[in-house]
């Protein structure tokens, strides 16, 4: 343990001064407001005082700096893109993060690991193939590999995959890092507010008012600004405040799910990516493995996770492992847990009786994060991650089995007599079906084990 973390655990007051400021009141007037203090919101701020020498600035932030989308990411740094456009804009991204630590004086846990975009198909490795000439031909470090690289960087990692999508190349760039984003709104943050700009939190904005088709002042939950200059960098509530003075966007947000798990031993030092099976996972300086997705098909604004995504992982990750009969019962589990509980929950909402098609298209956009949570399960595999991923799943196993046990004395001890045969027969059949797949999987590796 440091020295001074132990004299500060030892003092009676914190001794260190705060990151930056907490203003008691907003002003009623400010050349520049800033809506998010996420990132950009914040890293706007930044430059707008230390290159222009614009500080009369209030940076206004509904909940806690880095607390959206800025310390929901996968951390994820690179600029092996295709276009020249986007090979350009990214690249000096890149070069801007690997001197932020010393620009902030504040350690960012910026760390070169080496990105790995895999490759299943012929087609994908000409497409890696045509990505690293044109970041070559542009002056960005990327070059095709075959499947032995990925293994050499990877050991634990099977590159066939369980036979259904081998590796056969992947697209390596070097430069390709990862940080704490989080660390890095708090480093924009203090150089901002240290430089004259105000930074308030718990400040959310209500209206923004127009006089003459232009801006003229916010309105927030601790009273109104004047202001004829607005920056909007809010992510994924950018159409929600763009409503405020009447434009439309065409932004649609779709949730980006990613997860986190608790520290472990390294083990995964690059970046690992593919396209096609729709997942990324690296591991963090602190040890966490961080995994993502594709998009979910629904639109949704809320910054939680939902339950399939995790019911996928438990699935995916119980099949990888050879435990088939398991993987069988969490579907059938999850099966009856989302029907049961999802039906039940909208069906009184509809007021009438929905049409087939209707009940096949919520069960696609319902079981979409559980399908991408299995492929993301199934590939990745690891004892801990296991371990955390069955204890979601048995929750949810259990919650059913607690279900239908109260169901079944709803039926045999309370309203027997006014229940009809089809329901009983119908919950005879759910527990034998549930019961007999167990049964079958457990047999069949049993043999395959004996063998």
């Amino acid at each position: 343990m440091p020295v001074r973390l132990f004299r500060i655990g030892l003092s009676a007051e914190y001794p260190e001064p705060r990151m930056f400021r907490q203003p008691e009141q907003l002003r009623h007037a400010y050349d520049v407001v800033i809506i998010g203090a996420g990132g950009h919101g914040l890293a706007s701020a930044y430059y707008l005082a230390r290159d222009h020498g614009i500080t009369d600035i209030a940076v206004l932030e509904k909940g806690y700096i880095g607390g959206g989308n800025t310390g929901r990411n996968t951390t994820i740094i690179r600029s092996n893109y295709l276009t020249p456009e986007g090979v350009a804009f990214y690249d000096e991204s890149v070069r801007l993060w690997q001197d932020l630590s010393q620009d902030f004086d504040l350690n960012l846990f910026f760390s070169t690991r080496g990105h790995f975009t895999l490759a299943h198909t012929d087609s994908a490795v000409r497409t890696m193939r045509w990505r690293a000439e044109v970041n070559k031909h542009l002056g960005v470090e990327s070059e095709l590999v075959g499947p032995e690289a990925v293994q050499a960087a990877c050991p634990h990692m099977d590159i066939t995959c369980g036979g259904h999508a081998p590796v056969m190349g992947a697209l390596f760039h070097k430069p390709g890092a990862i940080a704490r984003h989080d660390a890095v709104a708090w480093g924009y943050g203090r150089g901002a507010d240290q430089r004259g700009v105000e930074i308030h939190q718990q400040t959310e904005v209500l209206g923004i008012d127009l006089q003459g088709g232009r801006v003229a002042g916010v309105r927030t939950s601790r009273g109104d600004i004047a202001t004829r200059k607005v920056l909007c960098a809010v992510a994924g509530s950018t159409p929600r405040l763009l409503d405020m003075i009447g434009l439309r966007s065409p932004i649609t947000i779709h949730p980006l799910q990613a997860m986190v798990t608790e520290p472990m031993k390294p083990w995964l030092d690059p970046i690992i990516v593919s396209g096609s099976l729709h997942v990324y996972v690296s591991q963090s300086a602190r040890g966490e493995l961080v995994m993502g997705a594709s998009l979910d098909p629904y639109e949704l604004h809320a910054t939680r996770s939902t339950l399939d995504f995790a019911e996928g992982l438990a699935i995916g990750n119980s099949a990888a492992g050879g435990d088939l009969s398991l993987a069988a019962l969490l579907v059938i589990g999850f099966g009856l847990h989302n029907a049961t509980e999802g039906f039940g929950i909208v069906a009184p909402l509809t007021g009438q009786r929905p049409s087939w098609g209707y009940l096949a298209l919520l069960g696609l956009i319902g079981g979409g994060p559980t399908f991408v949570g299995t492929l993301v399960g199934q590939r990745f595999t690891n004892d801990i991650v296991s371990i955390g991923f069955l204890g979601l799943a048995a929750g949810s196993i259990l919650y059913v089995v607690i279900e239908l046990l109260a169901v079944a004395r709803k039926f045999i001890i309370l309203d027997l007599h006014d229940v009809s045969p089809g329901h009983l027969l119908g919950l005879a059949a759910v527990t034998l079906v549930l019961g007999v797949t167990y049964w079958l999987m457990r047999e069949r590796d049993d043999r395959h084990g004996a063998a």
